[in-house]
């Protein structure tokens, strides 16, 4: 599987996940202790931003990494990529 796709996955459910919870990106950067420009670059799945950075704001969501088997893409995945 495309790591694009895995972090593209990733990054939309961390939006969701903070839009869910009534969080603004400064919100989550406060709690994340990153500033809000790094929150939005987690949330936009920048392929430059490090592991840490994931990590802080999944902690500050109360979430954690769960490694699962990967799924085929949906057509609409395919068509982000292009």
């Amino acid at each position: 599987m495309d790591h694009a796709l895995i972090i593209d996955r990733l990054s939309k459910q961390i939006r969701e996940k903070r839009t869910s919870r009534g969080l603004t990106q400064a919100d989550l950067a406060d709690l994340a202790g990153l500033t809000r420009q790094k929150v939005i670059a987690v949330e936009k799945g920048t392929l430059s931003v490090s592991m840490i950075a994931y990590a802080r704001v999944l902690g500050a969501l109360d979430c954690e990494f769960s490694v699962i088997p990967a799924r085929m893409p949906t057509l609409d995945e395919l068509g982000d990529l292009f």
